[in-house]
């Protein structure tokens, strides 16, 4: 099938390497912003939710009044909008982006984070809220009558919504998160589960934890992995540019260690980088133990065509989707349409060639 590439969206230009300045809410850089990734041939762009940004859903209203073809993938998390006005508020949406919405599940990684938007519950109850909440946000997109719903978070009578999602029956549904609280909670339910990048060994046996977890429920979903490309047209061009960056991120913390991290993702993340600072052929974790494996941090470091047979490593364990973000986010992006992106298109579509006439020969032998 073909690979879904997924790139990043923000309100305001910055990056571990990149300090923000400027306004919190830049409609012009949005509006750029998802230029770049359209004319780069980008299918998606993520829209990330933070405690302290401005709002998601009007950034993807925005971003999708600008681009004509380019897919949204909202973050959202669960806890602070009634599901049945969150599912509105998405249906809303795809129907303005004329079909073009993903919501990206998150239940929130840290209970202090958390807490500065007023929520108080621990771990493994937003986990438990997210099962009920995906749940409630399917029966309203989906229900043809009023219905009533009474279970551990949530209480509603005669909840029915006018408005529906103009992909049907739904819009796709994304989430990830790297415990087995998080597993047992969204493998019922996502179309997508999202991964951070690990090696490929480790890769292939969560995604086979989700599989088996997902069966259970009659489901098979697929993967998206998220890395952090550097790119030079020599193997040691890009390693310099790799240390450079570092280097620069380092300046940029002044000293100062990086924060601890308490979500499971994270710590994966970062004892794959106490293992080893390179994996497999080109998987970086120096820059994940310099930013405390803040959300996607991991590198895949090389020559275009050294990343691009990487990242169809991971598409061959089921990575069918692939979130690319640099580290220099609106150039890197223009980089990876030009010298990343196309050459993985062609990969992928030799090997899923390669794959339909195994198919078609096994299929002939057992005829036979």
């Amino acid at each position: 099938m073909p690979v879904e590439l997924i790139g990043w969206i923000a309100p305001r230009v910055a990056s571990e390497l990149i300090p923000p300045s400027g306004p919190p809410f830049d409609a012009e850089v949005i509006a750029e912003t998802a230029r770049i990734h359209e004319r780069a041939g980008f299918d998606r762009v993520l829209i990330g939710y933070f405690s302290d940004a401005p709002d998601g859903f009007l950034i993807g209203a925005h971003a999708a009044s600008i681009a004509k073809r380019l897919g949204l993938l909202l973050a959202h998390r669960p806890g602070f909008v009634a599901p049945p006005l969150a599912a509105r508020k998405l249906a809303t949406l795809d129907q303005l982006s004329e079909g073009r919405l993903a919501v990206h599940i998150i239940a929130g990684g840290s209970d202090a984070d958390q807490a500065k938007d007023g929520d108080w519950t621990d771990h493994h109850a937003r986990y438990r809220r997210v099962d009920e909440y995906i749940s409630l946000l399917r029966r309203t997109w989906t229900e043809a009558t009023p219905f009533d719903h009474e279970g551990e978070f949530y209480r509603t009578r005669g909840t029915y919504s006018e408005i529906r999602c103009r992909q049907q029956p739904h819009i796709p549904i994304y989430g990830g998160g790297g415990s087995d609280t998080a597993i047992r909670a969204l493998a019922p339910h996502v179309d997508v589960y999202m991964l951070w990048g690990e090696p490929l060994r480790n890769t292939a046996e969560f995604m086979q934890r989700v599989r088996e977890e997902a069966r259970r429920y009659g489901r098979n979903p697929s993967f998206s992995l998220s890395t952090r490309p550097i790119l030079a047209t020599t193997e040691g061009g890009a390693w310099d540019r790799a240390r450079a960056i570092l280097s620069e991120v380092l300046i940029n913390r002044g000293g100062t260690p990086p924060p601890l991290r308490h979500n499971v993702g994270s710590k994966r993340l970062l004892q794959v980088a106490a293992e080893s600072e390179v994996h497999d052929t080109c998987l970086w974790t120096a820059l994940a133990a310099a930013t405390g494996a803040q959300g996607n941090s991991t590198a895949l470091v090389g020559t275009p065509e050294t990343v691009a047979k990487t990242l169809l490593e991971y598409y061959k364990l089921g990575a069918t989707s692939l979130l690319i973000r640099g580290y220099d986010p609106r150039l890197d992006a223009i980089q990876y349409g030009e010298e990343l992106m196309p050459r993985l298109r062609a990969l992928v579509a030799e090997y899923d060639t390669h794959c339909e006439i195994l198919n078609k020969l096994m299929g002939s032998r057992h005829n036979d």
